[in-house]
């Protein structure tokens, strides 16, 4: 068993464990009392007796856990106490109500950054630099390659590709996972191109980024529109297990694309099939990584979720004290988010051709 602590956290078999306080932050197995970074499946997960979270991701977690799940709430920037430990929630850019996790006990301050990028994003609260002495960090992509482009170039990218193979009598399916990524794709349609369309699994989160107050572009759920519908022009967001699947042949004729920061790899492109690929991630690059960790400057910094060994070898050589929680690489197929190519939401198996929004969709 690892056993990597200090004073306020110790990484187990469970996860990040806080002694004083008596929780973990997004244990891997069920736990007594369980803080939350974010609703996705490899942070939320099910069968604690209570859970923390942040108050903007009532409506997602809602969805995620059980009806009868215990839940707390707890608005960015308030500060609650248990055991002497105090915990505060601040905006982590990740998702809708993705938070890190800031937790103080006399004087010492660690954070857990949970999944997280930089940058503005019009489906939730941006990213905070919070001063701490123990940073641990996710690294997805934390690897030099891995450097994004500006968002607002990547939806004129889409746009254009959307509008032209309007032109040309075709239907448009743009990939993207079920919960976070596909409605940043949605704020960023031209609804003056066509009309646009959700998957089951889409629709499902769409509902509860809607029910947040989050304002999204009108949508039309694929299951309510006739199998004689007429698709050309029309733009379909979907999941990226619905790709070659027979849920596909409703749309006459189609082009595709894939949105992650996986498409960065041509070897990623080629294994995805889809026509086109477009770089968006919802997590840091290698650039914003090292951004990050130094505007909060802890004097330590435990790094997991990804390439931990890279960058925490990366980070020693220039001085800074690291240390790599987990040793493998991130797997493009695993859990939900983008860290792990998942694109289902909820507690059970689901097939694209089962795509109504209020199926149950989960862990693969």
């Amino acid at each position: 068993m690892d056993t990597t602590r200090n004073s306020l956290l110790e990484n187990t078999e469970r996860g990040l464990y806080c002694p004083a306080g008596d929780f973990y932050v997004d244990p891997r197995r069920p736990v007594k009392r369980a803080v939350i970074t974010h609703a996705h499946s490899d942070h939320a997960r099910w069968g604690c007796d209570h859970y923390l979270a942040a108050q903007k991701s009532e409506h997602l977690l809602r969805m995620r856990l059980a009806s009868d799940a215990e839940i707390d709430f707890l608005p960015y920037g308030k500060t609650v106490s248990h055991h002497g430990v105090e915990i505060t929630f601040y905006p982590a850019g990740h998702i809708l109500g993705s938070a890190q996790v800031r937790i103080e006990r006399d004087g010492e301050v660690a954070v857990v950054a949970g999944d997280y990028k930089l940058g503005p994003d019009a489906t939730c609260e941006s990213w905070e630099p919070i001063r701490c002495d123990l940073l641990v960090t996710e690294s997805t992509f934390a690897l030099p390659v891995y450097r994004w482009r500006d968002q607002s170039e990547i939806f004129s990218g889409i746009n254009e590709w959307w509008k032209r193979s309007a032109e040309e009598g075709k239907c448009c399916l743009l990939y993207g996972y079920a919960v976070g990524k596909s409605q940043r794709l949605l704020a960023g349609l031209d609804p003056a191109i066509g009309p646009i369309l959700t998957h089951g699994a889409v629709e499902k989160g769409v509902a509860a980024y809607r029910a947040s107050g989050v304002p999204l572009p009108e949508t039309t759920y694929v299951g309510e529109l006739d199998r004689k519908h007429d698709f050309v022009g029309s733009m379909v967001v979907a999941v990226p297990s619905a790709h070659g699947t027979p849920w596909m042949r409703r749309f006459g004729r189609v082009t595709t694309a894939m949105a992650s920061g996986w498409m960065m790899i041509r070897g990623t492109r080629r294994r995805r099939a889809a026509d086109r690929g477009f770089v968006l991630s919802d997590h840091v690059d290698w650039a914003t990584t090292l951004q990050a960790i130094e505007l909060c400057d802890p004097q330590q910094v435990w790094v997991h979720h990804g390439y931990s060994a890279i960058l925490a070898r990366y980070l020693r050589s220039i001085g800074r004290d690291a240390v790599a929680l987990d040793r493998t690489g991130p797997r493009e197929e695993a859990n939900d988010d983008e860290a792990n190519g998942e694109s289902t939401v909820g507690s059970g198996p689901v097939t694209a051709a089962d795509d109504s929004p209020t199926a149950t969709e989960g862990n693969r």
